[in-house]
């Protein structure tokens, strides 16, 4: 039975991974248009249009009066949607799934934590003591799910099941690390106002979960007010994501065992048939079409909110938030760059930051807890393919590009050229990490028989 729940783990993380073939098309797309001296202008002024969606004089997407533009759209509101799905994802985890107990959740942990300090520890020591640069310290922190699985999955059956689903379980924690960094580091010109009506609007979701409100439609409005809210409030709009996914419900009103024995009811009103060859078609009396109905409506309840919410949101953060997301943020102007940018300043720092950061945290705070017996090595793994899965770890691109345009953008001239640096840093990091774990991979997994 362990391994079956196991191996249901691993394949909801499956969708991940042809996603970031999407996400690695998009990013070369998004690179070629920064600097292909024909459309980079074109490109770069895309990003610049204002961005509305009004009634009368209100504006939805606006913030102190000015409306957003279409690269602050898809970084605020669309990204706060990828939040809402990353918040989903840990609130399951947390209820249900690989971090629901301290012996599955502890390891994970242990090593997101080794795999944020260090590297947040490396950017400080390498990074120039400027404390403009030093905004971008949390940059390397992330691992971003998508490609690191995605190189994962390259070798398919000769990756043990345990070493999967800790580099599963590791993300999830190490995106709930970086949603705290966002929230407390990330946030200024607090807004009174709008925080203490962004708290009455939590107050509200909270309260319709507790009066058992199951309607994703109540929390999909709820939340949309929460995001503008908070994205006039100071604190980061994004978080608006992740608060909304922890008020959504994850139980039923009546129970799982009230749906499966309404609709054993309803399915023993249908006569036992014989098919013949033929499979003769039997037209249905109006009862046993609202019979139909009626297992068709027992068995949508039976998906709690959570689960339904976060399974809808599959196609659209995969496919259309994440590749535009990347389209968008990826694009550096390279042309005024020279091979040293990379090996100095904020490039350097996020580059290390993630090869050797990521690496060396979740490695020697996972060598140190199994040491100590606080925890076990996942089944079947030997510490060569465990250090080698760390390596993958430094693949950060999605929460990194994201905290680098936090860190940076909005602070002029100089701003903009430290997050084309950090950027580059990101996509040099991960590219290095990826390489070097496919490397270290294929050596140190068992053999396919």
């Amino acid at each position: 039975m362990k391994s079956l729940t196991n191996y249901s783990f691993v394949s909801k993380y499956i969708k991940h991974v042809n996603a970031s073939f999407v996400l690695i098309f998009f990013t070369i797309l998004a690179l070629v248009c920064a600097n292909v001296d024909a459309i980079k202008e074109g490109y770069f002024h895309l990003w610049n249009l204002p961005v509305a969606f009004s009634i009368g004089e209100f504006n939805l997407f606006s913030h102190s009066d000015h409306a957003l533009t279409l690269g602050e759209f898809i970084n605020d509101f669309l990204m706060a949607i990828f939040f809402l799905s990353v918040g989903l994802e840990i609130k399951r985890e947390i209820k249900v799934g690989e971090l629901s107990t301290p012996d599955k959740a502890l390891l994970p942990i242990i090593g997101a934590c080794g795999g944020m300090i260090v590297p947040v520890l490396i950017f400080s020591l390498i990074c120039p003591s400027d404390p403009l640069m030093q905004r971008g310290m949390a940059i390397p922190m992330a691992t971003d799910i998508a490609f690191s699985l995605g190189v994962l999955s390259v070798f398919s059956k000769r990756v043990p099941v345990g070493l999967k689903i800790f580099l599963a379980a590791l993300a999830v924690a190490d995106d709930l690390g970086g949603i705290l960094v966002i929230a407390l580091f990330y946030s200024s010109d607090i807004n009174l106002t709008y925080l203490l009506l962004s708290a009455a609007c939590v107050a509200v979701m909270i309260l319709a979960n507790l009066l058992k409100c199951r309607r994703k439609r109540f929390y999909i409005l709820f939340g949309l007010v929460l995001w503008y809210l908070m994205l006039n409030s100071g604190i980061h709009a994004t978080i608006a994501g992740v608060i909304t996914a922890f008020c959504v419900p994850s139980t039923l009103t009546n129970g799982t065992g009230y749906y499966l024995e309404r609709i054993r009811r309803n399915v023993n009103k249908f006569p036992v048939i014989k098919i013949d060859e033929q499979h003769n078609t039997i037209v249905l009396t109006n009862d046993q079409v609202h019979t139909l109905k009626s297992i068709e409506s027992a068995a949508d309840k039976m998906i709690s909110p959570l689960q339904d919410l976060e399974d809808h949101l599959h196609f659209m953060i995969n496919y259309v938030v994440i590749p535009l997301f990347a389209f968008a943020n990826a694009g550096v102007d390279l042309s005024g760059m020279s091979v040293g940018t990379l090996f100095s300043g904020v490039g350097l720092a996020v580059m290390l930051g993630l090869v050797l950061g990521k690496f060396i945290g979740v490695f020697t705070f996972s060598w140190l807890a199994v040491r100590l017996n606080i925890v076990h090595l996942p089944t079947n793994t030997t510490w060569k393919s465990f250090a080698s899965v760390c390596v993958i770890c430094g693949i950060g691109f999605t929460v990194s590009m994201f905290i680098a345009d936090l860190s940076y953008s909005g602070l002029g001239t100089a701003g903009g050229a430290l997050l084309d640096q950090a950027k580059l840093g990101v996509i040099a990091g991960s590219v290095v990490s990826a390489v070097l774990g496919v490397m270290l991979l294929s050596k140190t997994l068992p053999k396919e028989n």
